[in-house]
């Protein structure tokens, strides 16, 4: 992603931690980059929250690095186990 963004890993992880916030141009290209919107990534979402726990974003991270079939079988595995455990909620 620093590479992408022609930046080092130091400022993207500062960026990871509240530390220093990217320019607005930055701000759109790093958007992109994820697939989603300058609004999200300021926050503007009720979900907001939701990737900043390390533990998730890593585990999304290592299930972008698998091959487009392997990331298909584990979305379908995650799914279901989802589903299942909506319904013994019910």
């Amino acid at each position: 992603m620093a590479k992408q963004l022609n930046t080092s890993v130091s400022v993207i992880s500062r960026y990871e931690r509240d530390e220093m916030t990217p320019s607005v141009d930055t701000a759109k290209r790093l958007a992109a980059l994820l697939n989603t919107t300058v609004g999200y990534l300021l926050g503007e979402n009720d979900n907001a929250d939701m990737f900043k726990n390390p533990e998730m974003l890593r585990r999304f991270k290592d299930i972008l690095s698998f091959p487009k079939d392997k990331q298909e079988h584990i979305l379908f595995a995650i799914d279901s186990m989802i589903k299942a455990t909506k319904l013994e909620n019910i």
